[in-house]
């Protein structure tokens, strides 16, 4: 099993979370700081948008235009050209707590997740949804009874949907029908003492999982074997994205903590970076 170290990109932030590589750019929500960033690979960063609601999970339509989750009111929102903030599908029907990471397909629908309960609350952890959101803003459940669904990647293919269950300790697989409907649901790892968080692919199939808790960052084949390992000490690991040059630099969101009640007025978070031998595949 290869081990990497990781040097810091950029650092000060609060929470950052929902790394996607765009344009040349990791783009990336600091959650609790209200806002979308974008950082080149010089460590020069600038704000996106400010969103209210807490921004999670990030995506874009073919035009062009990005998609950004808004986690306390459960709505998905589209950033427009003229910088605007419009309502794409309110899914608070359908999201039981606060919606939270996401992946956008290359015909613009987007899957999303949510905590399904009162995390930082106390409350109880009960199983939830993923939901399936159209360009046009038609919503629906594709998929339900996931412990706590969170990072999400597609395939190459377009045919395999992964989605990692944070409170199931697994990432679990489905088949992608034609209209978006997930079926054939199966284990594709299972990850012992692991609390699955954001995902990414690479092109050998693998999946580096980003493991809040237990400090890691693991690269998984199918089956659950890990193949690689970073090692966090004193902080966690939140997701992770592969970008730069070739795909080839694994970008990391690490903080030192979660809770947003703990978090106030601390800026322990940070995006942390190594090379890797093996490309980013499929989306996002």
């Amino acid at each position: 099993m290869a081990t990497y170290t990781t040097e810091t990109l950029l650092d000060g932030l609060v929470f950052p979370e929902g790394p996607r590589w765009h344009d040349g750019r990791l783009y990336f929500s600091d959650m609790h700081d209200l806002r979308v960033i974008a950082v080149d690979e010089s460590g020069r960063a600038e704000t996106v948008v400010e969103v209210p609601g807490r921004p999670s999970g990030l995506g874009w339509l073919p035009d062009g235009r990005m998609l950004v989750v808004s986690m306390e009111d459960r709505r998905l929102l589209r950033l427009e050209r003229d910088g605007r903030l419009v309502e794409v599908a309110d899914l608070s029907r359908l999201a039981s707590f606060h919606c939270n990471d996401m992946v956008v397909d290359r015909r613009g629908r987007a899957y999303v997740g949510n905590f399904g309960f009162d995390l930082h609350g106390g409350a109880a952890p009960r199983n939830t949804c993923l939901v399936l959101v159209e360009p046009d803003g038609r919503a629906r459940v594709v998929a339900e009874d996931l412990g706590f669904p969170n990072g999400t990647v597609i395939t190459p293919d377009g045919r395999t949907l992964i989605v990692g269950e944070s409170f199931g300790g697994q990432l679990t697989a489905f088949d992608i029908a034609d209209d978006g409907s997930l079926a054939g649901r199966r284990t594709f790892a299972k990850l012992e003492g692991a609390v699955p968080d954001g995902i990414c692919l690479d092109a050998e199939g693998c999946v580096w999982v980003a493991c809040p808790i237990s400090h890691r960052c693991l690269r998984v084949r199918e089956g659950g074997e890990i193949v690689d390992q970073i090692d966090y000490v004193g902080r966690d690991a939140f997701a992770c994205m592969l970008g730069g040059e070739g795909r080839r630099t694994l970008f990391v969101c690490t903080a030192e903590g979660h809770n947003p009640n703990e978090l106030q007025g601390r800026r322990t978070g940070r995006i942390e970076r190594c090379r890797v031998p093996v490309a980013g595949a499929g989306l996002p």
